[in-house]
């Protein structure tokens, strides 16, 4: 590796709070794995879907609603934050097929008054809601 790179990832370590540039390097192949894995769309994630909406408009909390209530199975909770002048910060925790997660976010933030919406995937799953053998 250049001289040039270990001083960058040197100065990430420190930054960062790293304990090593072994678990510098390992986080950034887990972020870019998260990242290519979400982008081949079958592999199964977990993620976090951050939004920014305007609640003043009319129909956009029911139809948020909707799309959730669509997509249950991939929308495991939610929780939002009042922001100021009327907007609202929602975060939607969901796992499922990365692709689905994609079409999920792209039905949400297409919806008006919707201002942002960022999706974050980890390859790391959430262990099944209801384990085998519960009564």
């Amino acid at each position: 590796m250049p001289e040039e790179t270990f001083q960058v990832l040197d100065r990430l370590v420190m930054a960062r709070g790293f304990g090593s540039r072994s678990q510098a390097i390992s986080e950034m192949i887990h972020a870019q794995a998260a990242e290519h894995l979400g982008k081949i769309g079958k592999e199964v994630m977990a993620g976090t879907l951050t939004l920014v909406y305007d609640e003043s408009k009319s129909s956009l909390l029911r139809d948020l609603s909707r799309i959730c209530r669509e997509h249950v199975a991939e929308v495991i909770s939610s929780q939002h934050i009042l922001l100021e002048e009327g907007y609202v910060l929602e975060v939607l925790l969901m796992q499922g097929p990365a692709k689905r997660l994609r079409e999920v976010t792209n039905k949400l933030v297409a919806c008006k008054g919707v201002k942002s919406a960022d999706l974050a995937l980890t390859p790391h799953l959430m262990p099944p809601l209801h384990g085998k053998g519960t009564k």
